[in-house]
């Protein structure tokens, strides 16, 4: 059993937490706190403007694909994995899978391959992972009971719908 000597040691060597006072922050340190209370800041290497516009295009095909309550969430800043991430409901199995394949072959055209993608069993809930930017669809009732916005409740939606479109058409649509 240790008995509290009054001294203050750390790993049987004397500390005193005054030694670090008035000691200049080294710049990249400064940087990195500084870095944090920008909600724009991020850590990825992508092209900011190819990962919003590839988000928007996920959207307006979803949309376009008849999937309901499509948004587009900015998590810049606040997500250790991703930039955006896009929510959309189904309505039936079917459409859910030709939506997220969609959109896979569409992040092929931006030359963002899919890293991953996730089905349930029952097509409740999709997910195509491009690493920068993920897709979710739900049908209702999951979406509803993960309620995923909430995650980030504190991201500004995109309103993607009054974007520009893409100056080129792609993955074969307009």
């Amino acid at each position: 059993m240790q008995h509290d000597t009054g001294d203050d040691t750390r790993n049987g060597q004397p500390h005193d937490d005054t030694e670090a006072e008035g000691e200049a922050v080294p710049a990249e340190v400064d940087e990195e706190i500084a870095s944090l209370s920008d909600p724009t800041q991020t850590r990825s290497t992508a092209d900011p403007a190819k990962m919003r516009s590839f988000a928007v295009e996920c959207a307006r095909l979803f949309e376009a694909d008849k999937c309901e309550d499509v948004v587009v969430l900015d998590v810049r800043g606040r997500s250790q994995v991703a930039e955006y991430v896009i929510v959309g409901t189904g309505t039936s199995d079917r459409q859910m899978n030709s939506a997220i394949d969609d959109a896979v072959e569409v992040g092929k055209s931006y030359g963002l391959p899919a890293m991953r993608t996730n089905r349930d069993d029952r097509s409740t809930w999709l997910l195509a992972d491009f690493v920068d930017v993920i897709a979710h669809l739900f049908e209702p009732n999951t979406r509803a009971y993960y309620d995923i916005e909430t995650l980030w409740g504190d991201a500004p939606r995109v309103d993607w719908k009054s974007e520009a479109p893409p100056t080129a058409p792609r993955g074969g649509r307009a």
